[in-house]
C-alpha cells in the first residue's frame, strides 16, 4: 500500500477546480490512471492467487508472485528518471504501458506457475515505470501551484484500488474465470496507452540524464531472490543458507554505496546510528510487517471457507486502516510526533500478536474468529498509518546537503525494497510452517501461526529502535 504524498506548498491556493480546468484535467486523469492500474493490479493479484494455485499449482511459489513483481517494480522506478530524460514523457509512459500490457497478457494465458511469474515480473517492471513516472511528471506538466493537488489525486488512487482490485478479481475468481480479470486490465491498458499517446507532451525537458546503478540493482535483486530460492527448499539448512546469502549481497550493496557516487539511497541510510538510517530502519520494519496481507486471502479461503470476493476484502483492511489513520494523525506536530510513531508501532505489534493468538487458540466460533482477524488487521493498518506521514517528513528534514532530490525519491525505493523482502520472508516462513506439506486446514493453520508470530518481531524491533536511537531532528 502506498501513502506517500510529496508535499509542496500551494503558494497560490490552487483549488481542485483549478486542477480540473483547461487542459489540466486530462493530464491529471491520465497520470492518476497509470497509478490506479498499477495499484489495482496489486490487490487484484492478491485476491485471485488462491484460485490460480487451485488451477495451475505452485503453492510453494505463492509469495514469489509478490516478490518478483515488487523487485521488478523497484528496478522500473529507479530507471524511470533515466527513461524520461532520454525518451521524453510521452514515450517513457508508452514504454511503461507496453511492458505492463505484455506482462498482463502472459499472466492471462499462463498454463504454469513459472510462466505466470515471468508475466508478473514484466508487469512489475512496467508498473514500476508508470508508478514513478506519474509522480515525476507532476513537476513537468503542471505549474507549481497545482503540484500538491495533483500529488494528492495520484496518491488517492491507492484507496480506489483497494476496492476495485478485490472487486474485479473476486467476481471473476468466484465464477472460475480468474484469467478474465487480467483480460479486463488489458482493456484498461489499451485505453491508457491511446489516451497517453494523445495527451502527454512529447518534447524532452532539458535536464541531465540520471545514470542507472546497474550493479546495485543487481545486488539488491540477487539478495531478494536468494531468500525466495531458499524459501522453496525442503531442508531447513538450505532455507537458512538463502537468508545468509541474501545478507551477504546486502553487505556488498552497502559497501558499493560507500564507494560509488551513483547511489540508491542518500548518505547515512545504511547506518542505524544516524537519524536518517534509524528512520529508514523503522520504515522498512513496519512495511515488512504488513507483508502478511499477501497470505490473508489464502488463509481465509482455506481455513474459513471464504469466497474469493469476501477474502479479497478481508485483505484490504490493512490498507483501509492505513489510509484512515494517516488522515486522522497527519496533522500532529512537535513533541507528540515521536509518541504517535511509537504508539503506531506498538499497535502493529498488538495486531500481529492478536492474529497469532486467534490462529493458535481459535477461542470462539468461526464467525467471531473472522471478526477478530478483521479487527487485528485494521489495527495493523491503523498502526502504520499513524506514523507513516511523520516518518516521511522526518526523512525529508534529514536530507543530507546536496542530496535532497535523492532523499525525496528514496522513500518509494525503501518501501518497495522492504515490500519485496517482506514477501520473500513471508514465503520462507509459511513454507517452514508447513503450508505445502498438505492442502489440509491443519497445514495452512500451522503456516498462519508461524507467519503472524514471527512477523510480530518486525514492529517489536522498530519499537526498540525508536527507544534507543535518534530518528528525528531533536
Amino acid at each position: 500500500m502506498d501513502n506517500i504524498d510529496t508535499v509542496t506548498t500551494d503558494k497560490k491556493g490552487a483549488t481542485w477546480s483549478d486542477l480540473f480546468s483547461k487542459g489540466n484535467s486530462l493530464m491529471a486523469i491520465i497520470l492518476a490512471l497509470g497509478v490506479m492500474l498499477h495499484a489495482t493490479n496489486v490487490y487484484l493479484a492478491t485476491t485471485i492467487m488462491p484460485s490460480i494455485i487451485k488451477e495451475i499449482g505452485g503453492l510453494e511459489y505463492y509469495a514469489w508472485n509478490t516478490t518478483l513483481f515488487v523487485v521488478a517494480s523497484v528496478i522500473g522506478s529507479v530507471i524511470s528518471a533515466n527513461q524520461m530524460a532520454r525518451s521524453g514523457p510521452r514515450k517513457a509512459y508508452q514504454i511503461g504501458i507496453i511492458f505492463f500490457t505484455i506482462g498482463t497478457l502472459l499472466c492471462a494465458l499462463a498454463p504454469t506457475m513459472p510462466l505466470l511469474l515471468v508475466g508478473r515480473s514484466i508487469q512489475g517492471y512496467g508498473g514500476g515505470l508508470l508508478f514513478a513516472l506519474s509522480y515525476a511528471m507532476v513537476r513537468f506538466v503542471f505549474t507549481e501551484n497545482l503540484w500538491s493537488r495533483a500529488m494528492a489525486l495520484i496518491s488517492g488512487m491507492w484507496g480506489v484500488a483497494a476496492f476495485s482490485g478485490p472487486l474485479l478479481g473476486g467476481i471473476f475468481a468466484e465464477h472460475g474465470h480468474w484469467r478474465w480479470s487480467f483480460g479486463v486490465l488489458l482493456l484498461f491498458c489499451v485505453f491508457i496507452l491511446i489516451t497517453a499517446s494523445i495527451i502527454l507532451p512529447k518534447e524532452k525537458k532539458s535536464q541531465p540524464v540520471a545514470p542507472i546503478p546497474y550493479l546495485k540493482l543487481a545486488l539488491l535483486s540477487l539478495a531478494v531472490l536468494a531468500v525466495s530460492v531458499g524459501s522453496v527448499q525442503k531442508n531447513v539448512l538450505e532455507n537458512v543458507a538463502g537468508v545468509i546469502v541474501a545478507l551477504s549481497f546486502l553487505l556488498l550493496l552497502g559497501f558499493a554505496e560507500k564507494k560509488n557516487r551513483i547511489r540508491l539511497l542518500p548518505t547515512g541510510a545504511y547506518q542505524i546510528s544516524s537519524a536518517l538510517g534509524a528512520t529508514y530502519a523503522v520504515m522498512a520494519l513496519l512495511t515488512i510487517a504488513t507483508s502478511i496481507e499477501i497470505y490473508v486471502p489464502y488463509f481465509a479461503q482455506v481455513i474459513y471457507k471464504f469466497s474469493p470476493l469476501k477474502a479479497g476484502y478481508l485483505t484490504v483492511l490493512i490498507a483501509i486502516g492505513w489510509t484512515l489513520s494517516a488522515i486522522l494523525f497527519s496533522g500532529y506536530k512537535g513533541q507528540s510526533v515521536k509518541k504517535i510513531v511509537f504508539l503506531g508501532a506498538f499497535l502493529m505489534f498488538i495486531g500481529l500478536v492478536g492474529l497469532s493468538y486467534v490462529a493458535i487458540v481459535n477461542p470462539l466460533t468461526p464467525d467471531w474468529n473472522v471478526a477478530l482477524n478483521g479487527i487485528f488487521l485494521l489495527t495493523i493498518g491503523a498502526g502504520i498509518g499513524m506514523g507513516w506521514p511523520h516518518l516521511l517528513t522526518q526523512v525529508f528534514s534529514l536530507a543530507p546537503t546536496g542530496e535532497e532530490n535523492l532523499t525525496s525519491s528514496s522513500v518509494t525505493t525503501v518501501q518497495l525494497i522492504a515490500t519485496s523482502f517482506g514477501a520473500a520472508l513471508a514465503g520462507l516462513v509459511t513454507n517452514l510452517g508447513g503450508i505445502t506439506d498438505s492442502n489440509t486446514i491443519l497445514g495452512v493453520a500451522s503456516a498462519s501461526i508461524y507467519l503472524y508470530s514471527i512477523f510480530a518481531i518486525a514492529p517489536l524491533a522498530a519499537l526498540l529502535i525508536l527507544l534507543f536511537f535518534r530518528t528525528g531532528n531533536k
